[in-house]
């Protein structure tokens, strides 16, 4: 990968905010008009019966100051006996729209979804089995905290049909560690995924995080040499987005641990080119994929999808996702459940599930979601496939949009041809900013103080 793609002037002129486009509308355009009614109509008229299930189990025993999920911190375990009885009514209530449908994956996130001891695992594996038709060959994957687990939870994992693994490592430096308050054992964390290989986990990804409190390429190529002996087949390399007035933990970490914005970009730069040399593929804006993985064949192919849990190879399911502050998107609509548990919690009593708000989409947000997703996922779009698939005229369609691409072409970044737009390797980090030239809702500028800064 050239030294082009990091550019430090290229990367300061676009490190504005922006969204990261897990959907779009994002879902700060959801409002509380979409009712269950609304569900149900995207649910009978969606075109596909292929289902995706996510499951979110927002504890944690102990608080990462970095983090900005959705999670209860708690050493209480009797509390998630209590959820997963709302959540179990949850899933009666949303299985009867599902009937005909097949889950070809599964992915529990959070919170820590580890928190679970092994029967309560159990438990909620067997009711997701009883209520929803698996294919024999469904994705089941679950993001594994290793600080409060020990080896033999991944035979109980194994045992109970999941094949993927998530394992959040950020950084395997004890300074950086303390300062967010995440201190693990690397070597139980390699442990950990050579177990999970040897037992027969078709997967393996671990989380990094890059521009943490402390961290700079000397110390993060400890973290990259650790990496290596790991071996996972997949990484995902965030941004931290420090943000103390909108998460209260991270006030935790002081301004002055910082690196600064020079200092973030050598990081960045310094890890993905590592990574690449560790011989892994740079897919999408964050994610990594040895040459084999699925991901890496489909982006290769020109078939890579991307959804609220990252990117993936089943881009034709609808999503039902359960669970506190899940979001689902089924047919032409996005929806959200409640975000608090007391909220969750009363809203299953009153109404058997927790939807408050959503968005049902128009011709419109469908054309210039595909746009984006191609974008974001495959670094390209071919103008006639659109217009084919829209029955529309790219570039007269486009037009205003088309305009605001004209900086990114000055700049090198991108083509934009009568055939195809091609987004230039120097290009890739900046995915973002190009894809909010197709954002209708951002001609406002009303919410982009919202998102995390793109870099």
């Amino acid at each position: 990968m050239s030294s082009q793609m990091f550019s430090p002037e290229l990367l300061a002129k676009y490190n504005v905010s922006g969204p990261r486009y897990t959907s779009y509308p994002t879902a700060l355009e959801f409002n509380e008009k979409f009712t269950d009614a609304d569900l149900v109509t995207a649910v009978n008229n969606s075109t596909t019966n292929d289902l995706s299930l996510y499951i979110h189990i927002p504890f944690c025993h102990s608080l990462c100051y970095y983090c900005g999920c959705n999670k209860i911190v708690t050493r209480h375990r009797d509390k998630a006996d209590e959820y997963l009885n709302y959540l179990f009514k949850e899933i009666d209530s949303r299985a009867e729209l599902f009937k005909d449908h097949q889950v070809k994956q599964l992915h529990w996130g959070g919170g820590t979804p580890t928190f679970l001891t092994k029967s309560q695992i159990s438990r909620l594996v067997n009711k997701l089995k009883s209520s929803f038709h698996f294919t024999d060959s469904a994705e089941l994957g679950i993001e594994v905290d290793p600080r409060e687990i020990e080896l033999d939870l991944v035979d109980h994992l194994y045992a109970e049909g999941f094949n993927r693994l998530s394992i959040g490592v950020q950084d395997v430096d004890t300074k950086v560690q303390k300062a967010i308050n995440r201190e693990q054992s690397t070597e139980f964390v390699t442990d950990l995924i050579h177990h999970a290989k040897a037992v027969g986990f078709n997967s393996v990804n671990i989380d990094l995080i890059y521009g943490l409190p402390h961290q700079s390429p000397e110390t993060f190529a400890n973290t990259i040499a650790a990496v290596k002996i790991m071996d996972p087949d997949r990484i995902s390399l965030f941004s931290y987005a420090h943000m103390p007035s909108r998460f209260a933990a991270q006030r935790k970490i002081r301004d002055e641990w910082m690196p600064n914005a020079d200092q973030k970009f050598a990081i960045m730069q310094y890890a993905i080119e590592s990574l690449i040399d560790l011989g892994y593929d740079f897919i999408g804006m964050d994610h990594f994929a040895k040459p084999s993985d699925e991901l890496s064949i489909a982006q290769k192919a020109g078939k890579l999808h991307r959804n609220f849990q990252g990117y993936t190879t089943l881009g034709d399911c609808d999503l039902l996702a359960m669970g506190v502050s899940s979001i689902s998107a089924i047919g032409q609509s996005f929806s959200q459940n409640s975000k608090t548990l007391k909220e969750y919690y009363q809203a299953v009593d009153e109404q058997g599930h927790a939807l408050e708000k959503g968005i049902v989409t128009t011709k419109d947000d469908v054309i210039r979601a595909t746009v984006i997703k191609e974008l974001m996922c495959n670094f390209s779009l071919s103008k006639q496939l659109i217009e084919q698939q829209f029955d529309i005229n790219f570039n007269e369609y486009f037009a205003e949009d088309l305009q605001s691409l004209d900086t990114f072409i000055n700049d090198d970044l991108l083509t934009n041809s009568a055939e195809e737009i091609v987004v230039a390797e120097k290009g890739r980090l900046l995915i973002r900013n190009i894809c909010m030239s197709f954002d209708a809702y951002l001609k406002s500028k009303i919410h982009q103080q919202r998102f995390s800064r793109v870099i």
